[in-house]
């Protein structure tokens, strides 16, 4: 059974994650069923891409799926992950991305959410960086990507807390472009949409590119990298990774000791 579905309608395409049983986890069937969709749409000359989820969801994603994440020794968000993998996708597509949020957002669907263009929320979005909740320590790209939009003292209090952010809160921290009535929410996006593709897709596509380039000019000298990289494994061959993977599959509170 397909975990998305996929429409194509006036040159807007639409991914329906369609997972309720696992709240939409990311998992790498999900992962890949929308890699598959994002190059078919493409083949069909989308101009916007709408990410969303089914209408009256209380969660858009719960993120990674953590039974999938591996035992301590391997970095948990290398660069081939799956995970990575579809982000790299959203960030470098050549036409907009709209996250179009309802219910929650967990973990790694909050990058994923921040990879697309523009986010449109309703007042049940909520938005929660877990990592620090399960040992898990988060790669340099995905936390220069929330430094970018929020800025670095938000950033912080996401990731160190671990706590949601309301739609309110989001507005505030840069995450949301708009926040609608959840009854407006599904007109008013499908509006942007359309109104993206009457513009040169040419040009939308060189200036997001641009943007893209532009925001991640942040050269790191191979010394600082090799140190970040080093400071990243201590936590991903930790007890506490693999008390927290543990504490999740077990559904109990984890009880981390800092080593």
């Amino acid at each position: 059974m397909a975990v998305i579905s996929t429409q194509l309608q006036d040159n807007i395409g639409t991914i329906t994650f369609n997972d309720p049983d696992h709240r939409n986890a990311l998992s790498g069937v999900l992962i890949d069923e929308m890699l598959q969709s994002i190059g078919a749409l493409q083949k069909g000359k989308m101009r916007v891409l709408v990410i969303r989820a089914p209408k009256g969801s209380k969660v858009w994603s719960a993120g990674h799926d953590v039974h999938e994440l591996p035992m301590p020794g391997r970095d948990p968000l290398a660069y081939n992950d799956p995970l990575v993998t579809v982000l790299r996708s959203i960030q470098s597509l050549p036409i907009p991305v709209i996250a179009m949020i309802e219910g929650s957002v967990w973990g790694g669907a909050c990058d994923l959410a921040l990879s697309c263009d523009i986010l449109i929320g309703c007042h049940s979005s909520t938005f929660c960086m877990t990592p620090a909740k399960i040992g898990v320590p988060y790669n340099v790209s995905g936390i220069l990507h929330f430094m970018n939009i929020m800025g670095v003292n938000f950033a912080k209090e996401m990731f160190f807390t671990a706590e949601p952010l309301s739609a309110e809160e989001a507005v505030r921290a840069g995450l949301l472009n708009h926040l609608v009535e959840s009854e407006q929410l599904e007109d008013f996006t499908y509006a942007m949409a359309g109104k993206i593709t009457k513009n040169s897709p040419l040009s939308i596509g060189v200036i997001k590119e641009q943007i893209r380039l532009l925001a991640s000019a942040h050269p790191l000298s191979p010394l600082t990298f090799e140190r970040v990289q080093g400071l990243r494994r201590t936590v991903y061959d930790s007890k506490d990774y693999a008390e927290g993977i543990k504490a999740f599959l077990e559904k109990r509170t984890p009880v981390f000791s800092g080593e």
